[in-house]
């Protein structure tokens, strides 16, 4: 029943309101959701966005008629999205969150006959609960069966349908007779008008850990070619710096008249790479080299205690010559 010519001004007025009032919105399809869910959805919504539903016709024209009360506004990118089965989630605050609510919202729902599959349907094996009365029909659509215990098992795993094909009557009874419901209808987001920009839904998929890693591999790219080409960079410099300081330093080891400060710690590990062995290790490192030092010392009190007494390891005094 078309609306009537009050119905169709206040349905504008409210349409201009919120494109007056938010800066943000989800352009959604809503193709299979029913009244029920779509009341559900608003209800989570309230205080956090506005749902507004509607024929493209009258969209289009409620756009069209702001954007000459407001010429330049970004808003009229958002006619070409009047396409379809769709409607408008308005919000002023995070984006996130009211996409988790617009996903979270779905049903799921039979498959019916001459419907769009929007995704694979797989029968699982195992048993179906049918008596073996009704082998034919699985011959029919060619699955494997065996009866076991009494009633039709299914074999193997069965690709019933595939995304984008039609349901036939056939494949929608045999979903019937299994109780089971494949698919499942929501708010589907299709697009995100956000301060003047339009853009895919998938874009909100890029998290900051996504953006992050992203920008680190350009930056390692651009630093590699600006030291390829010698061109210096803000991403070349720290690289350049430190190619500077090798060679630096490679010169400065090898004169034996000059040094920098930088340069001593290199030049002491050179000089004497066991001060430095016990560095990385616990407390071990430290007793080894006190055992180490003790038994280094041990002969030299032994020839000092020889060479004191004046006397042979006989007990003689004269220097074993008669030995």
């Amino acid at each position: 029943m078309p609306l009537s010519q009050k119905r169709k001004e206040e349905y504008f007025e409210k349409f201009k309101g919120y494109l007056d009032t938010y800066s943000k919105c989800f352009v959604v399809e809503v193709d299979n959701v029913g009244s029920k869910q779509l009341q559900d959805t608003r209800r989570e919504l309230r205080g956090k966005a506005d749902i507004l539903m509607g024929k493209n016709t009258m969209m289009r024209k409620c756009i069209k008629d702001y954007c000459e009360a407001n010429p330049g506004s970004p808003v009229e990118k958002l006619i070409e999205e009047c396409r379809g089965n769709v409607g408008f989630v308005f919000t002023n605050g995070d984006l996130g969150p009211v996409r988790e609510i617009l996903e979270s919202n779905t049903r799921p729902a039979p498959a019916r006959v001459g419907a769009v599959a929007p995704c694979n349907v797989v029968v699982p094996k195992g048993p179906t609960g049918c008596d073996p009365g009704q082998t034919a029909f699985f011959q029919t659509l060619q699955i494997g069966t065996k009866i076991t215990k009494g009633q039709i098992e299914i074999t193997n795993d069965v690709d019933l349908i595939k995304t984008g094909e039609k349901v036939t009557a056939s494949q929608a009874a045999l979903l019937q007779k299994l109780g089971i419901e494949p698919f499942t209808y929501g708010l589907v987001l299709k697009s995100v008008y956000d301060n003047g920009s339009l853009f895919d839904a998938k874009v909100l998929d890029i998290t900051d850990d996504v953006l992050t890693a992203k920008f680190g591999e350009a930056l390692k790219k651009l630093a590699a070619l600006s030291l390829a080409l010698g061109f210096p960079t803000q991403a070349s410099v720290p690289h350049s710096i430190a190619n500077a300081f090798k060679a630096v330093l490679a010169v400065t080891i090898q004169l034996d008249n000059y040094t920098f400060e930088k340069a001593d710690l290199y030049e002491e590990y050179l000089k004497d790479p066991s001060k430095f062995a016990g560095s990385g290790g616990g407390g071990g490192g430290g007793a080894a080299a006190a055992a180490t030092e003790t038994k280094a010392e041990e002969p030299e009190e032994e020839e000092e205690a020889d060479l004191g007494g004046g006397a042979d390891m006989f007990g003689g005094g004269g220097g074993g010559g008669d030995y």
